[in-house]
């Protein structure tokens, strides 16, 4: 399975050949998530990566381990995966955005 650090997140947020998925559940989510990224909760990806074509994703949680889960279970499947190491709460970018900043 491939993997990356959250520190290289940013060089796959404008890459037409990549796309950002955040695994979790839409109210996390909302709550804070990187500029780009669509939610698609986990248990919806098998689903939903079909559609993705020969885009190749970028999943993310909030520490890494369901993200882990979700590109081993496509992989499986025959699907290409990345998974961010330390989801979102190892994310220092400048892409982060939150509810918690609207307020």
């Amino acid at each position: 399975m491939e993997t990356i650090s959250a520190r290289e997140i940013d060089r796959y947020i404008f890459d037409k050949n990549y796309l950002l998925v955040d695994v979790r559940n839409p109210s996390e989510y909302r709550k804070q998530h990187i500029r780009g990224a669509v939610c698609v909760p986990r248990e919806y990806l098998l689903q939903r990566v079909r559609g993705f074509g020969k885009i190749i994703p970028v999943l993310y949680c909030d520490r890494g381990g369901l993200s882990m889960q979700a590109a081993r279970e496509l992989e499986e499947y025959g699907y290409r995966a990345i998974s961010v190491v330390g989801g979102i709460q190892a994310y220092n970018g400048r892409y982060l955005e939150s509810d918690l900043k609207k307020r």
